[in-house]
């Protein structure tokens, strides 16, 4: 499938992604989320999640995503067991949703954590969304509650984010203050406007 009016907003854990994506949102763009969507594939996967990594991942509505993350991330075979089970899963569903916005003939974005990790998506253009490392682990501490060590773990599954910085078609720094993202990110769908017509 052609990707024409496709950008990929990534980045890594942490960085801001999810408020850059609020801010799309509310002016108008439409975004698939791979999250979202991962979480509803993973639950509706349940069964065959609970038959690679045992019955302690699932909860009352699904599967534990804590208790999982905590096995996946520390060891690489049961990551590649995962993503082997959920990856073609998730790539489907937004193929589906992509499909949709594509006759639209306007630009929208499709929110991939791992969109350089997977190589999957044939998608030109990227936003980055960037902090530095320690800024990534001092707010993921905060916000996910994990330990220092689970954070490096986490991090050392991604590609480094100054590489991803290297990449981008667009970059949002959100290294700097927090009132400041709101202005950087108008500033790039500004640009994508113009860009993608």
């Amino acid at each position: 499938m052609d990707f024409e009016y496709a950008i990929a907003l990534t980045g890594g854990i942490a960085t801001g992604k999810s408020s850059v994506s609020t801010i799309f949102k509310a002016e108008g763009f439409v975004v698939i989320d791979a999250d979202k969507i991962a979480h509803t594939v993973l639950n509706q996967a349940s069964t065959e999640v609970a038959n690679l990594f045992g019955r302690e991942v699932l909860c009352d509505n699904g599967v534990n995503r804590k208790v999982l993350g905590s096995i996946v991330f520390a060891n690489l075979q049961k990551r590649k067991a995962l993503e082997a089970l959920l990856h073609p899963l998730i790539y489907h569903e937004i193929l589906k949703q992509s499909r949709v916005e594509e006759m639209k003939r306007k630009p929208y974005l499709i929110d991939i954590p791992l969109f350089f990790e997977s190589n999957r998506y044939q998608i030109s253009r990227t936003i980055v969304v960037y902090a530095s490392r320690a800024q990534q682990i001092e707010r993921g501490m905060y916000r996910d509650g994990l330990s220092k060590e689970e954070m490096l773990r986490r991090l050392n599954a991604q590609i480094e984010i100054e590489k991803k910085r290297q990449w981008a078609t667009y970059l949002i720094d959100n290294s700097g203050e927090q009132n400041t993202l709101y202005e950087k990110t108008i500033k790039v769908i500004n640009q994508i406007k113009k860009d993608v017509v």
